[in-house]
């Protein structure tokens, strides 16, 4: 077995429970249900046929057949749930409706079927006939299963997306080193696959400002590749602090035709504003001016260092980002100047009415002492007009799952062990 299958193997125990979902293609199982590469002692080997036509799949045309076999050479029964993860060359997600599967038993119990999405990919499972999805068959000692198993491209299959590669394996773990096995599978029309990246470009002071509680940022993202995104892209930037509290009162504005706009978001996580569908190669270079700042209500009473990242995914479909940008910024309250010293009273000299038949008594007029106080409030450090809505005001529901942390110190960049874009 491959490290990176092994990587994507959920447990049976952790994962029986999303499977029953995987049913109708809505839900992923979880990350937490990976399972390690199978010990020694697991005896079963998957072995897969020619396909039959072996020739390219259109979207929406024809399918094409193969056989699947686990053999099982030791001496006692062995449990077996088989699972195919289909993965794109290419940068779209796919989903549940991406991948036609049919199942059909040659040599085992009758079966039934089912599909779904796993991380960035489709997923068809299988199992008795009658039974729940997540039960497994029996592989006698010293026999075998097959299965004919029908796979076909739907016609919604991402045009930015090339070929389909098909791994088979169990994911309880029952293989032994090396006892799975992929197909991959061509597709008409061939396109040239590309990628997706993104980056962030170096952090500045915020427009007009030399303020410590506003930092810039610039996202820049690019596609290239033949074919476009099929959906709008959403993209959350997240933000961590060395300690939770630390990202309550923080502001995001981006800027939009030219106006600074807040972003709707909190505890560290604001939605930007989407890409339009159809984004690809001829879309060019794409870039977003962010602005993050201590608001009113911030936490931080010294400089703090913040990790930032921003995660692209799918607007609707299988949402797991499939693109990430990390950087570092460090905020600071804004400096208030201390009070002016109050002047000290000084005496007018006493003045006599000389001329004056009955001399005049001596007056002494005593001068009021008046202190001003300068207050240095931050000026322009990003104080923008906000001309969304309120920051607090709710989360990115679709992507908020995937909660990551750059550089390990915050909890959010855990979730990223998935490679971050496609290779």
């Amino acid at each position: 077995m491959s490290a990176r299958t092994a990587v994507r193997r959920p447990a049976l125990a952790a994962a029986a429970a999303a499977l029953v979902a995987a049913v109708a293609g809505t839900a992923l199982m979880q990350p937490a249900a990976y399972a390690v590469p199978a010990e020694n002692g697991k005896a079963l080997k998957i072995t897969l046929g020619a396909p039959v036509p072996n020739a390219p799949l259109t979207r929406g045309g024809a399918a094409s057949t193969f056989e699947l076999t686990v053999t099982n050479p030791s001496a006692k029964a062995a449990s077996f749930h088989p699972w195919i993860h289909g993965l794109p060359a290419g940068p779209s997600r796919l989903r549940a409706q991406d991948v036609a599967f049919k199942v059909e038993a040659v040599d085992a119990p009758a079966t039934d079927a089912a599909v779904g999405q796993q991380d960035g990919g489709w997923q068809g499972l299988f199992h008795p006939q009658g039974k729940k999805v997540g039960d497994g068959f029996e592989v006698p000692a010293n026999g075998k299963l097959s299965w004919k198993v029908t796979v076909g491209l739907g016609k919604d299959y991402p045009t930015n997306n090339g070929d389909l590669t098909l791994e088979a394996s169990s994911y309880a773990g029952e293989l032994a080193a090396g006892g799975d096995a992929s197909l991959t599978f061509t597709t008409d029309p061939a396109i040239k696959a590309g990628k997706f990246t993104t980056t962030f470009d170096p952090v500045t002071a915020c427009e007009g400002s030399t303020g410590t509680d506003c930092r810039e940022l610039n996202l820049k993202y690019r596609a290239d590749g033949e074919g476009t995104f099929d959906t709008e892209l959403a993209t959350l930037l997240r933000i961590g602090g060395p300690k939770p509290a630390d990202t309550d009162g923080l502001e995001v504005r981006a800027r939009v035709d030219g106006t600074w706009r807040q972003l709707k978001g909190e505890s560290g996580n604001f939605e930007l504003p989407r890409t339009a569908k159809g984004f690809g190669a001829a879309s060019g270079e794409r870039s977003v001016l962010l602005q993050v700042k201590l608001g009113p209500k911030a936490k931080p009473a010294q400089r703090t260092e913040f990790d930032v990242a921003a995660e692209f995914g799918h607007a609707e479909g299988n949402q797991v980002p499939f693109a990430s940008a990390v950087t570092k910024i460090q905020l600071a309250p804004a400096a208030t100047a201390s009070p002016s010293p109050s002047p000290s009273p000084t005496p007018k000299p006493s003045t006599s009415a000389s001329a004056s038949p009955s001399p005049s008594p001596s007056t002494t007029a005593t001068a009021t002492a008046v202190t001003t106080t300068t207050t240095t409030t931050g000026g322009t450090s990003g104080s923008l007009a906000a001309t969304g809505a309120d920051s607090r005001t709710g989360l990115f529901a679709a992507l908020s799952a995937a909660l990551i942390a750059a550089g390990g110190a915050a909890a959010w960049l855990g979730a990223r062990r998935r490679e971050a874009t496609q290779s």
